[in-house]
């Protein structure tokens, strides 16, 4: 794993298309935006691991 620190306003880069911005920072809380096309799903985790399972359960097959 990768750590690292950044301030309010500061971004990291994933490639060349991704990018992530320090937005807010409140208590244990940080807020970030995330830059990416839009043909690159971006999820929280929980939100990922509930569409992982859905898909691996045949729940659709659209995804």
């Amino acid at each position: 794993m990768l750590i690292l620190k950044r301030r309010t306003g500061e971004n990291l880069r994933i490639g060349a298309n991704v990018s992530i911005t320090v937005l807010e920072v409140k208590g244990n809380q940080v807020k970030i935006g995330i830059r990416a096309p839009r043909s690159l799903p971006v999820y929280r985790e929980e939100i990922y691991i509930r569409v992982e399972k859905e898909r691996t359960q045949g729940g659709g097959g659209n995804r």
